[in-house]
């Protein structure tokens, strides 16, 4: 079986050498050499869109590559697109450098001038690497989608107005539809989503914030899969522990996460802090839900332009999600939108909290029946915000949409905060 082998050069003479020279390998495939770190990523976005089979094996960064930094370049592929090596090519071998790489996610170093030996010799073992991961992918029933999936957070105007119910009937309404569907709970101190779902763990997403590389396998170990078939990223049993997530650790960890399920669903709760930002930061859909009385609207007017202040996310990108829900009260989703300057989603959830206080006390949310009005509006929802394959039948609330097109998906900006 060939290995198909893409380099990424953006120096014209390197990109004639080392084009050359790969051609040479014994059943190597060679793929059209991209010049730039934003064609690299385009490029690999294009195929994986196709097929995880589409991916090259291997793909060969030289270190003069722009006009991301080779190893800033290394991170995003290694984040988004798990099934692939990365090989640098680079003048400095030096521990330092090599450790540097391997912490980004490089599987391989070849030092300039490049050796047909040595350079043999990474790509053999970064080939079978990446064979060995896709068979794991394959075997594990979780399908990568490529590019990534669709990341949802769910953030309260203040505490208590349901934002950790919305976000796991969202996730449920999901995986529930066809979609490999991740949970994540970035509410760091005071996370509900374990008692939502009778959950005992011993995992969580403390135990990926310093981990550089974050592999499918390392991934997995963390990850704790739920009966309705949700794979959950839980917080913290020990909330002090919350402050080990940084911006840059939940950039990360949301990264891999996107790159592993077609729907990554983020409860941020109500206090924000840097994971939270940067989950909302990365987020192609911002939720903030509400309740219709003056103090939660007041909240989400005071949430709106904190986002604006701290550059994390405009008004007009985020949607608010109006929960108990009457039409008898003064405050209506019109004027929620006029005072808070955002969009406002179509469905509304509404006020029967005795539907859910059965399943809430028992920590069995996941057994909410199908007939309860605030499940169909949730799963309604769900499907206005595109997240099911197919309109849920029966649900009300809401008329959903299923429309990805409708995703505005933004560029994560490089930083950590």
């Amino acid at each position: 079986m060939s290995t198909r082998i893409l380099p990424a050069v953006g120096d014209a003479d390197a990109v004639r050498s080392l084009t050359t020279l790969i051609g040479q390998l014994p059943d190597a495939e060679p793929l059209a050499p991209v010049t730039d770190s934003t064609q690299l990523v385009d490029t690999l976005s294009r195929l994986a869109a196709e097929s995880l089979d589409e991916l090259p094996e291997v793909v060969v960064v030289h270190e003069r590559i722009g006009p991301v930094p080779a190893l800033e370049l290394i991170r995003e592929v290694a984040l988004r697109f798990p099934a692939v090596g990365v090989v640098l090519v680079t003048s400095d071998a030096s521990p330092v450098l090599f450790q540097a790489a391997m912490d980004h996610g490089a599987r391989g170093l070849a030092a300039l001038p490049l050796s047909y030996e040595e350079l043999a010799s990474r790509v053999h073992a970064v080939a079978q690497w990446s064979a060995g991961v896709r068979r794991h992918l394959g075997a594990g029933g979780d399908p990568v989608p490529g590019a990534g999936g669709t990341v949802v957070t769910v953030s309260g105007a203040k505490g208590g107005v349901g934002a950790t119910l919305t976000a796991v009937q969202l996730a449920l309404a999901a995986q529930t539809s066809g979609r490999s569907t991740a949970l994540v709970d970035m509410d760091l101190q005071t996370g509900d989503v374990a008692s939502y779902l009778d959950v005992q763990f011993r995992r969580s997403v403390v135990d990926l914030a310093a981990i550089n590389d974050i592999s499918p396998r390392v991934l997995a170990d963390a990850v704790f899969r739920h009966d309705s078939g949700l794979a959950l990223l839980l917080a913290p049993a020990e909330g002090e522990r919350g402050e080990e997530v940084t911006d840059r650790a939940a950039r990360h960890i949301v990264g891999a996460l996107r790159s592993r399920y077609e729907v990554v669903v983020v409860d941020c709760g109500a206090q924000l802090g840097g994971a939270g930002a940067a989950a909302v930061e990365m987020a192609d859909r911002a939720l903030l839900v509400t309740t219709p009385d003056v103090i939660a609207v007041r909240g989400a007017k005071r949430t709106v332009r904190m986002w604006d202040r701290l550059q994390i996310r405009k008004a007009e990108e985020t949607t608010v999600v109006v929960n108990r829900h009457t039409r008898s009260t003064e405050i209506q989703p019109p004027l929620i939108a006029r005072i808070t300057g955002t969009a406002v989603a179509a469905t509304t959830v509404p006020a029967h909290f005795k539907e859910l206080q059965g399943v809430v006390d028992a920590g069995r949310v996941h057994e909410l029946e199908a007939k309860s009005t605030v499940k169909q509006a949730m799963w309604a929802l769900a499907g206005e915000l595109g997240l099911v394959r197919a309109p849920q039948a029966g649900h009300k609330g809401g008329r959903p949409r299923g429309d990805r097109g409708a995703v505005s998906f933004r560029r994560r900006r490089d930083g950590t905060g």
